[in-house]
């Protein structure tokens, strides 16, 4: 157990380091915006690049795993928002955001670190395609939610897609993760400076990103504890992993740590940018920043808990094995 928590504290443990600053240092919250883009645009996509770069390319055309997953997230959004809707008498701007605090895990600030400490470089492919896709569905899912609630601008159906593409393949991590496919197909290996500068950034992306969401949970406004929390935490840290793993099970035939880091990857806790969307909206805005932070500290306890099943074999990578 010694062993687990050595693995997962220190992940948290900069999370909360990033709190405690932001509460006892009050400095210029401006300061973050630059923190923040060094993790997105420079940090994190190089992690990506480098990572899936060196990837055979058959891993990087797993369909049946993408859809698994994929389809485990969209059961976790669909029970969350149609909590939503009972308890906010069919508000659907917040039902929208409530679906997406219960599956928008932080598969980019606090997965990939994780997943490749606990499971090896060999997580990084099925980490790489779960971001790509997973927010390929939450681009999609908020912008078309919030224009049939009556939020956001008017825009034609037209308009509307090519909204969402854009927020899509203009995104810093999955521009990263087509030109690492890219070289992967091509055998691309670049310079030596080149890649030392980028093992530079890649090694400095988990720290940094965990610290700035550490740091963003403390400032961010905060109101009473909405009850549907009650329902939302659980939703996000247990049922979405436990749907993903039922799902992964049924399909079968994956190689165990795809599943494991698929399974963890959905335990994680509310992802800051569910505060960000919301404030985008301006819909459940406190409560959202509620979410994340509580979920974040709920977190502590399930994840580690996961990670005790994974690293001791409790838990099957199939639960109905072929053959």
């Amino acid at each position: 157990m010694a062993q687990i928590l050595g693995l997962a504290l220190p992940f948290f443990g900069l999370i909360f380091l990033g709190f405690v600053a932001a509460k006892v240092r009050k400095l210029p919250v401006d300061g973050l915006a630059w923190m923040n883009f060094f993790i997105v645009y420079i940090a994190l996509p190089a992690l990506f690049f480098n990572l899936i770069s060196q990837t055979p390319v058959d891993k990087l055309a797993s369909w049946s795993f993408i859809l698994a997953s994929l389809l485990g997230t969209y059961c976790a959004f669909a029970i969350a928002f149609c909590i939503g809707v009972f308890a906010t008498d069919g508000d659907i701007p917040e039902s929208t955001i409530q679906g997406l605090a219960g599956a928008y895990g932080n598969i980019g600030y606090l997965g990939p670190g994780i997943a490749i400490a606990a499971l090896g470089p060999e997580a990084a492919v099925p980490v790489a395609l779960i971001f790509c896709f997973d927010n390929t569905l939450h681009f999609a899912m908020a912008p078309l939610l919030m224009s049939i609630g009556g939020e956001g601008p008017r825009q034609t159906p037209l308009q509307a897609v090519l909204s969402v593409l854009k927020r899509i393949f203009t995104h810093p991590f999955i521009i990263a993760t087509i030109a690492g496919v890219g070289a992967a197909v091509i055998g691309f290996q670049p310079p030596e400076p080149i890649g030392k500068l980028l093992d530079y950034l890649s090694n400095a992306a988990a720290p940094c990103a965990l610290f700035a969401m550490g740091i963003t949970v403390a400032v961010a406004p905060r109101g009473s504890l909405p009850k549907v929390l009650a329902a939302l935490v659980p939703i996000k840290l247990i049922v979405h992993p436990v749907i993903v793993y039922l799902l992964l099970s049924w399909v079968g035939d994956f190689e165990p740590v795809w599943v494991y880091t698929s399974v963890l990857l959905a335990s994680l806790p509310t992802a800051t940018n569910v505060y960000v969307i919301a404030q985008q909206y301006q819909v459940w805005v406190a409560k959202a920043s509620s979410m994340v932070l509580t979920s974040t500290i709920a977190s502590v306890v399930t994840v580690t808990l996961l990670l005790y099943l994974i690293t001791t074999g409790l838990l099957p990578h199939d639960l109905f094995p072929r053959g």
